[in-house]
């Protein structure tokens, strides 16, 4: 049977202190809060939907538009803990469990439906236990220095993140322009016990390394099934990339 999206619980983890631009959330493109941009790219596909904060302003904001939202602790470590505390206290408040969970960047606004459509496409995959979406790049001397690639199976399923471009090419086969790369889009899908059991595991070499959350599921076993799409991301970390953003939907007129 065909998953839909009343499957799945989609989770919004909305930091204020962020290392790099603290308020971010808060932070407006046009008339609206990034929050918001956010909220309403995800409600275009996912039915339950909730923003997990430890910040007072954030939750008054979201609730101020009419977003569901949910007070977490602020002694979390990363986004996929606040993620797992927003599923009990929500599943708790709306009186539903939920099989999936989807982690959804707060810093996002750009965020496109087919970015979670196809990771919802990954679950109808009975093995698939954690999963997440990558952009299909060419080959180009261009690539981005600043993004995360990743390298997959033949069944789709991830091999290595790095926050190099990966794999590497020879001289020779640059030439032929032909190979593929696949840049990473930091939005996750989880069962419901894969998420428990993430959260148990201690952080990992690889994970500390290269600070990517996700290798610490690789260098455990586990497998993280990889949807494509050609939508590219935008996520806000710097106030540089705000500005970006903010050109892009003076430019369009919408996200």
């Amino acid at each position: 049977m065909k998953l839909n999206s009343s499957d799945f619980l989609g989770v919004i983890p909305a930091r204020f202190n962020s290392t790099r631009l603290k308020g971010k959330p808060l932070m407006k493109i046009g008339e609206k809060t990034m929050i918001e941009h956010v909220y309403s790219r995800a409600s275009e596909v996912l039915e339950n939907l909730v923003v997990a904060t430890d910040d007072k302003n954030i939750f008054d904001t979201v609730n101020n538009f009419g977003g569901n939202v949910v007070l977490t602790k602020k002694d979390h470590l990363n986004g996929t803990s606040r993620c797992l505390e927003a599923v009990d206290i929500w599943s708790k408040e709306y009186g539903k469990s939920f099989n999936y969970v989807i982690n959804i960047q707060g810093d996002e606004p750009l965020l496109h439906k087919d970015h979670i459509a196809k990771l919802i496409d990954c679950f109808n995959d009975s093995k698939t236990e954690f999963a997440t979406i990558a952009q299909k790049l060419n080959f180009s001397d261009n690539l981005p220095k600043d993004k995360v690639f990743l390298v997959k199976d033949t069944f789709n399923y991830a091999l290595y993140f790095s926050r190099h471009a990966i794999p590497f090419v020879r001289e020779g086969e640059r030439k032929k322009n032909t190979h593929e790369f696949h840049q990473h889009i930091g939005i996750y899908g989880y069962t419901i016990n894969a998420l428990e059991k993430f959260q148990q595991l201690k952080p990992s070499k690889l994970e500390i390394n290269e600070k990517l959350e996700q290798l610490r599921w690789l260098e455990n076993g586990g497998k993280i099934k990889v949807g494509t799409t050609i939508y590219p991301s935008f996520p806000v970390d710097t106030l540089e990339d705000l500005i970006s953003v903010r050109k892009v939907y003076a430019s369009k007129g919408h996200l």
